[in-house]
């Protein structure tokens, strides 16, 4: 696997990886209660912790596959050039938003990292829990960079290509290949 492959997929392998893990702390608590009466004081805030990472990760994950819920309605108002501005507007208001998260989420944890708080159960630093949203955040700016890049390189033949409606599909359901008539 070469760097580069890596370092565009980062996200994908992150959120399988905590995932996971998550899985296993939680299935390893469940024995524990159930089976052995004795549960883990740690395991449901580790899993709590873990799955804070797994939201912010993946939502800069779901930002690369197009993926995030959109209200079309208005966009698809608007055809040629001036939906290629609204593209652009919806894009720097939510990069704008993913910055303020990150400058302000960044502050928050330094507070806290200031304030010596530890969790509960595990007695870890409350900034590892809490920096899950300016880490988040800043990939999200990333991924909007990108966005916003090939939005100005391939226009909205790019816009419109991460997009697949559930009308489009075939009554399968087996494909995301459109209906013929189709966008």
């Amino acid at each position: 696997m070469t760097l580069k492959k890596f370092l565009n997929n980062f996200e994908e392998y992150f959120c399988v990886w905590t995932l996971a893990i998550m899985t296993i702390v939680v299935f390893v608590q469940v024995v524990m209660r159930y089976v052995f009466a004795n549960s883990l004081s740690w395991s449901e805030e580790l899993a709590r912790f873990i799955f804070l990472w797994f939201s912010w990760v993946g939502a800069s994950y779901a930002v690369r596959e197009r993926s995030h819920f959109r209200v079309e309605m208005l966009v698809d108002l608007f055809k040629g050039a001036s939906r290629i501005w609204i593209e652009y507007l919806v894009l720097l208001i939510w990069f704008a938003f993913s910055f303020f998260l990150t400058w302000y989420g960044t502050k928050l944890v330094l507070f806290i990292r200031g304030a010596g708080q530890v969790s509960a159960a595990m007695r870890m630093p409350m900034t590892w829990p809490y920096a899950a949203v300016p880490a988040g955040c800043a990939l999200m700016c990333v991924r909007l960079i990108v966005e916003i890049w090939k939005l100005h390189k391939n226009g909205l033949s790019h816009a419109e290509s991460g997009e697949v409606r559930a009308t489009e599909l075939k009554p399968s359901g087996d494909t995301t290949e459109p209906l013929e008539g189709g966008k």
